[in-house]
């Protein structure tokens, strides 16, 4: 009878101590991460996002998961692979670019979303302030207001001072670019310069904007930054050499590709400093008591190799004021 008591109270005591493990063991987080483009688009953006997650404390994989859904450039995608993350119960939403956050918004009032590089979300509607956003989304802003598209302008003119028509190609998907058309309207002005408003919602319609140029008889060319325009840089940068424009853009990357120039925030720091705000909100902080922050590194690169081959010679001032030269 002893050893029989005994017996049940050891299994009685088993059952609760597996009990007990079963309810503190910890739920892991998930994030859900939207992406416009292709996971193959600029891998370093993303390894930088996870890397800053690691020295955070936060292993995808080990004590976090990330869900990741990419619409492969088809915007029309967004809103459905926004509703699979919401449905998923991600715990946090994080996307780049307008047309991402902006389709995340649409699914959810409630999962905090983590916006990077959007240019003017208090502009678009998306949050209240930069310092009390409200609502559902803080995060990294991609512009230090639009004063940022007016110096793109600028450097362009310096760089090739006898130009007097330029291009500018936008995206009319992007709520932003609306607003940048405008300054630059006013820019344009104070330079001295004509501008032709050019419109390519995706590479289907980027031989027909060439095209108006070339008609139009355009000298230059300003790319405004947009998730698409930087998928497909280096397709861009290939159309401006065989139209032998020279192009200024808002990504290092399109640089990279063959542009000549860029004016920008740094989009690695963006990633970097997005996942600060994902561990306070995995902390318990909401998204509408986290201030918006605004770009604090920006980046001059000119291409002396694109300059050569369109017969440029860029002043050495601006040389001097590089933040990079390829060469």
């Amino acid at each position: 009878m002893k050893r029989r008591r005994f017996i049940l109270l050891t299994g009685g005591a088993a059952l609760c101590s597996f009990s007990a493990h079963t309810q503190q063991a910890p739920k892991v987080p998930r994030i859900g991460y939207l992406g416009v483009t292709s996971h193959s688009d600029r891998p370093l953006l993303l390894e930088t996002f996870r890397r800053g997650l690691r020295e955070r404390g936060w292993t995808e994989g080990q004590n976090i998961v990330i869900d990741y859904r990419f619409a492969e450039g088809r915007l029309d995608r967004l809103p459905d692979l926004a509703a699979e993350l919401v449905l998923l119960k991600v715990d946090l939403i994080v996307s780049l670019g307008t047309q991402g956050v902006t389709a995340a918004k649409n699914a959810t009032k409630t999962i905090p979303i983590v916006m990077i590089g959007v240019r003017d979300p208090v502009g678009i509607g998306l949050i209240a302030s930069l310092a009390r956003p409200g609502g559902n989304i803080t995060g990294v802003s991609g512009s230090a207001g639009l004063e940022i598209v007016t110096k793109q302008l600028e450097l362009l003119k310096e760089t090739v001072p006898k130009i007097l028509r330029v291009g500018i190609l936008s995206n009319p998907a992007n709520a932003y670019h609306q607003l940048a058309i405008k300054e630059l309207n006013v820019a344009a002005r104070s330079l001295g310069l004509q501008i032709q408003l050019l419109e390519a919602r995706g590479p289907d319609e980027f031989d027909g904007a060439f095209a108006a140029m070339a008609k139009e008889r355009v000298e230059a060319l300003l790319v405004l930054s947009d998730v698409i325009f930087n998928d497909h840089r280096a397709r861009l940068a290939d159309l401006s050499a065989m139209n032998r424009l020279p192009a200024a853009y808002g990504i290092r990357e399109s640089v990279e590709a063959g542009g000549l120039m860029s004016y920008g925030p740094s989009f690695l720091d963006f990633y970097w400093r997005s996942t600060a705000y994902v561990e306070k909100i995995l902390k318990g902080h909401k998204p509408a008591d986290l201030p918006v922050e605004q770009p604090t590194k920006f980046e001059l690169v000119i291409n002396l190799r694109t300059a050569k081959t369109l017969g440029i010679d860029i002043p050495s001032t601006l040389l001097s004021r590089a933040d990079e030269v390829i060469e």
